[in-house]
């Protein structure tokens, strides 16, 4: 699989050289997937809310929905496609979630395993999509005004089309025009209607009321037919005024096109439409409960409603409607998006509407215009009933790019009342886990630390502690954050060997640490540029670096300003002094820091941005690197400088830095000399890599230069990264070997052009038999740029020599590298190039081993300057950030060492789904989603308490599903009757009595159709003229009457012989009925086949082509 390396090199050694290589890569799988996501996405257009579960849904223009629990549970779900959502529901307390893509495609969400349980794809224009609350029935309207019914099946994980479908042609006969080629703008079911009923509101302002039941029309309602009878004008000039109709307004409508439909009452028995031109309309309907006569003696009355005077205005995009339960449910608010003046500012509308003394008598009672934070998106309103607390009614707007704001309807109300015509009412927004851009995210690092380090206690402990207090101070929050729902993953201390921690720095200087040892991140520390409102430094400069060191628990943050400041997450009673380290001096200064980490020194060297941290030497030694070349070694124990190198050296910036000490523990030394060495413990190398290919090596103890050199890539390209790969013994102690000239690679590698040295290369060791050969030894240096790769030998490039081990010429420029480990082995590279694409390298092979893009895997674009918030794990992770999202990629299968399945969070909670099925069940009066929510109010506190009224809800749940599937199992017209009985009495057939003659010609339908009416008038007088001349009960035969019946005549041997001939001509009368059940069967299969075929080709053709 791998090309080997050395020219002169023996079988033995070479065939061992090849078993390394391969065997570091071989249990590594490339298996990315995107295991971590938070924030809301850019591209986010629509919203869904699950009353139930509490949990919002986000689509995007992109194929991605975003899930929103508690307790930092999010979970992302991506499209095949790359397409954006035009609907968007829950199925309620089931678990799954029902989406509609740009291109007609119906899907199902899997919520428990976070992807598709089924698709549909759509032949025709889906112009219109809603789910009947509390089932799995959706209804889909079409571009040619056709209305079907869908239903999905959970345990075949499937969704079906059901035979019904609502008749165009006879609503097209009813109306009076063609709805072929109308879309149809909305449908709905009506609520406490058992789900029978259906508005239906076509593009052309035609809306009927459909019985899905009787398959009858109930109501009809046309803009061009109606008498206006109020019309109310909300402007900001004045108070609403109402203009009273007159007989002139009946046909001054001209044609108008419906925008958007909601209900406006809780049992359907008001409706509120928005037109394209600005308008709104109160309808009123008949109700399920509503006399039947009732349908007929509808009123046409309607109140007409403008939110401007102005002739131009903005179609009315969307509307909501609350109940007021203050005005006993007569009268509420009415949220709408769009009908303001063209041109005017974008607003969300809020009318309080009352209509207490009934529709004609409608009023508008206040208005407020809030003002947005972005463009609008979309809305969900959030009933009191499914919050946690129960206290106030809450509203998620939905901003670009990619905002989820959270406002107060009551204080909303209370801003109505106070006659307040615009406001920017305060917004709790979205608490993003992992905040990207308000602050904004500079740069970050992931850090894992193992359980055989010796502070893996100590820092696990600061993290409960941490994470406690801080869910102290959010539960203390004024307003409590409604999603609450899913549940947190399984959390296994004895199977927990890691602790990871998330940690960035933002441009107000401030750094936050997340404990990611969950699947679900939780907030740490958020450390602020001063103590105690004292700045150290200057705190308005962005962070540029960041470094932690496990053994000892410290954290560098370093600043654009040249700033470090060194932080301690242990600390004592006694950790009360604050080092500030200048070139001139050191300052102490007592400082009450309180809890959290604690700042133990300041260090301001340069007025250069620092470019680089590195803790070296278990964490008493800091490296820093600079923006024009310069280095400082620091002492973190002393808050001291060992060492600044002057400012002739190279003055480019510093993009890698690696620090090598004396490790004795390693080395195959005699026993005599380990005291000399181990006195030289501060011995070491630091490596540096500037952005102009500059390598420089510098000697730990005396601060001077060991190695300068420019490395010499063959295309002109600034370096990206250095990276020192150690335990390659087997290929440092041999000559290089010459493989083929430079060459394509193929397959994977189609993107890349490899190349191998031509060149036989002496490893002769010339450095002087000290320190600096054991930290050098055995060891290789990969060297990334923008454009190649180059692998050498370490002690070769310090050495003075150019010769390589590997080069790769890379087609496309490279902007990040970073290496995993396996068994504390380097053993795969990861190169992520500026088109998105990240690919996978063996090392020290530099083969591929796979590739995936950005857009592929998060659809996410590469942004400029994104490589500096990118970071990376040891085992296989990368955190990437992008506008507001934070996305945790596994590129390995073997992560799983970190985070098991079990420690992930489940986005749907099955225990609450069960007691919402034990305890409640949605009854026939109460399955209108805006009434839903109060089904399942305090579940837990009345579990015990409805136990009791469990089969009746449970009978009334039935019953409702029962008429839904006997509604819509069947095609319109076509139900089976359900009044008809079969009154005829039972018989019993007697074998013997059966005459099977020979086939009988049938004879015509309507020769059959006499007969039958002749006998069954003769059998009706019959039984008449009997009824009146006998006794209606049976009359016992006498003995000597069945005697005479039955008795034959002859000896013994007739009879006998009588009954054989019974019994063969009885076997004969079974032969021939059981070969006519045959024949008929095998018909009843022929004809069932064909009616299936039939069935297949007619599914797909519309009425008019049949």
């Amino acid at each position: 699989m791998f090309s080997r390396f050395f020219q002169k090199s023996s079988p033995q050694q070479s065939s061992t050289q090849q078993n390394v290589v391969e065997s570091s890569v071989s249990s590594v799988k490339f298996d990315p997937r995107v295991v971590l996501h938070y924030g809301v996405p850019s591209t986010a257009s629509i919203l869904a809310f699950d009353c139930v579960q509490r949990l919002i849904a986000v689509g995007t223009l992109d194929g991605r929905i975003k899930v929103f629990g508690g307790d930092n549970i999010e979970g992302i779900m991506i499209s095949p496609k790359q397409t954006s959502f035009k609907h968007l529901e829950f199925l309620e307390n089931q678990g799954f979630l029902a989406s509609v893509s740009s291109n007609n495609e119906i899907q199902v969400w899997d919520l428990r395993n976070r992807q598709i349980a089924s698709a549909l794809q759509w032949e025709s224009i889906i112009t219109s999509f809603s789910v009947i609350y509390g089932t799995s029935y959706m209804l889909v309207g079409t571009e040619h005004g056709l209305v079907y019914v869908l239903k999905f099946e959970s345990e075949d994980r499937k969704v079906n089309i059901l035979p019904y479908y609502v008749p165009t042609n006879v609503i097209s006969e009813a109306v009076g025009m063609s709805l072929d080629n109308v879309s149809v703008a909305r449908v709905l079911h009506q609520p406490c209607s058992n789900g029978k009923r259906l508005l239906v509101a076509y593009e052309n302002g035609v809306m009927l009321l459909w019985d899905a039941s009787e398959d009858r029309i109930v109501l009809i309602r046309d803009h061009k037919d109606i008498e206006l009878k109020r019309k109310i004008v909300a402007s900001y000039s004045d108070d609403p005024k109402d203009e009273h109709s007159d007989d002139k307004l009946k046909h001054e409508e001209e044609d108008k096109e419906i925008s958007s439909v909601s209900w406006a009452s809780n049992d359907g028995s008001v409706v509120v439409v928005g037109y394209v031109d600005g308008d709104i309309m109160f309808w009123d309907l008949p109700t399920a409960d509503s006399p039947i006569d009732q349908d007929k003696k509808m009123s046409n009355n309607v109140v007409k409603l403008q939110l401007s005077s102005a002739d131009r205005r903005l179609p009315i995009i969307l509307l909501h409607w609350h109940a007021n339960k203050t005005l006993n449910r007569s009268g509420g608010e009415l949220f709408v998006y769009g009908g303001n003046e063209i041109g005017s500012e974008e607003v969300l509308t809020v009318l309080s509407i009352d209509r207490s003394c009934g529709i004609e008598s409608l009023k508008c009672t206040g208005r407020i215009d809030v003002a947005l934070r972005g463009s609008f998106a979309d809305m969900v309103l959030l009933p009191s009933d499914c919050h946690a607390e129960g206290d106030c009614d809450m509203l998620f707007v939905l901003t670009n790019p990619g905002q989820l704001h959270l406002y107060d309807k009551n204080y909303l109300s209370s801003l109505m009342s106070e006659k307040q015509r615009k406001t920017s009412s305060p917004t709790m927004q979205y608490a993003i886990v992992i905040p990207t851009l308000e602050p904004q995210m500079t740069t970050a690092r992931l850090d894992v630390v193992c359980q055989d380090v010796k502070s893996f206690t100590a820092l696990s402990e600061i993290l409960v502690a941490a994470k406690q207090h801080s869910v102290q101070n959010q539960r203390s929050a004024e307003i409590k954050w409604p999603l609450v729902g899913g549940v947190p993953g399984q959390i296994l201390k004895e199977d927990h060997l890691f602790v990871q921690i998330y940690i960035a720095g933002y441009q107000d200087g401030s750094a936050r640490i997340w404990d990611a040892s969950c699947p679900a991140l939780s907030l740490v520390y958020n450390i602020k540029p001063e103590v105690n409102d004292v700045k150290m430094g200057s705190a308005s400069f962005a962070v540029s670096a960041l470094d932690f060191c496990p053994n000892s628990l410290h954290l560098a943050v370093g600043d654009e300003s040249g700033v470090v400041r060194l932080y301690g997450l242990r600390r004592s009673s006694d950790d009360i002094n604050l080092h500030f380290v200048t070139e001139n001096g050191t300052e102490v200064h007592n400082v009450n820091q309180g809890d959290g980490p604690h700042c133990k020194a300041v260090f301001s060297l340069q007025n250069s941005a620092v470019c680089g941290l590195q803790f070296a030497n278990l964490g008493g030694k800091l490296v820093v690197g600079y923006e024009h070349g310069q280095v400082a070694m620091l002492d973190t124990i002393t808050s001291s400088i060992l060492f600044l190198t002057s400012a002739e050296s190279p003055t480019s910036a510093v993009v890698s830095m690696n620090a090598k000490f004396l490790d004795t523990s390693s080395l195959n030394i005699p026993q005599e000399s380990v005291s000399d060495i181990s006195d030289n413990s501060a011995k070491g190398l630091v490596f540096i890599m500037t952005r102009d290919a500059h390598l420089v090596a510098i000697d730990t103890e005396t601060g001077n230069m060991v190695c300068n050199r420019t490395m010499s890539p063959r295309v002109n390209s600034n370096a990206i990264s250095m990276h020192i790969i150690d335990g390659t013994s087997e290929i440092s102690a041999e000559k290089l070997q010459s493989h083929s000239p430079q060459q394509n690679d193929s397959g994977t590698q189609a993107n890349i052009q490899s190349e191998n040295t031509q060149d036989i290369v002496e490893t002769i060791t010339t450095i002087e038999n000290s320190y600096f050969e054991q930290i050098v030894l055995n060891s290789l240096v990969l060297l990334c740029y923008e454009s190649e790769l180059s692998l050498h030998s370490l002690n070769i490039v310090i050495e003075g020599s150019n010769k390589y081990i590997r080069k790769v010429t890379l087609v496309k420029e490279c902007c990040w590298t970073t290496t995993f480990r396996k068994d504390d082995k380097e053993c795969v590279l990861v190169v992520l190039y500026q088109t998105g694409d990240i690919e996978l390298r063996s090392l020290p092979s530099l083969d591929v081993l796979g590739e995936i893009s950005l857009m592929s895997i998060l659809r996410w674009n590469l942004k400029t300057d994104m490589e500096k918030t990118i970071c990376s794990s040891s085992i296989g992770q990368i955190v990437l950030v992008n506008e507001n999202e934070a996305a945790f990629l596994s590129l390995l299968s073997c992560e799983n060492e970190l985070w098991i399945p079990e420690s992930f969070p489940c986005l749907h909670d099955e225990v609450l789904a069960a007691a919402v099925d034990v305890t409640v069940s949605l009854s026939p009066n109460q399955n209108q989603k805006q009434e839903a929510p109060s089904i399942f109010l305090n579940i837990a506190k009345n579990f015990k308490s409805r136990k009791a009224d469990h089969d009746t809800n449970q009978a009334d749940h039935n019953n409702y599903l029962e008429n839904l599937e006997k509604c819509f199992s069947s095609p319109p017209f076509l139900k089976p009757s359900s009044g008809t009985e079969d009154t005829q009495d039972g018989f019993e057939l007697d074998i013997d009595e059966i005459q099977i003659d020979e086939p009988m010609a049938f004879l015509s339908s309507q020769k059959i159709k006499i007969d039958k009416k002749e006998k069954a008038e003769e059998t009706d007088r019959q039984k008449l003229l009997e009824e009146s001349s006998t006794d209606a009960k049976p009359r016992a035969r006498t003995t000597e009457e069945i005697k005479a019946k039955y008795r034959k005549t002859g000896d013994a041997a007739a009879a006998a012989a009588l009954a054989r001939d019974k019994l063969v001509e009885r076997q004969e009368k079974l032969q021939m009925l059981n070969d006519h059940t045959e024949e008929l069967q095998n018909g009843a299969q022929d004809f069932a086949s064909m009616a299936t075929e039939l069935a297949r080709r007619m599914e797909n053709r519309k009425w008019w082509q049949l």
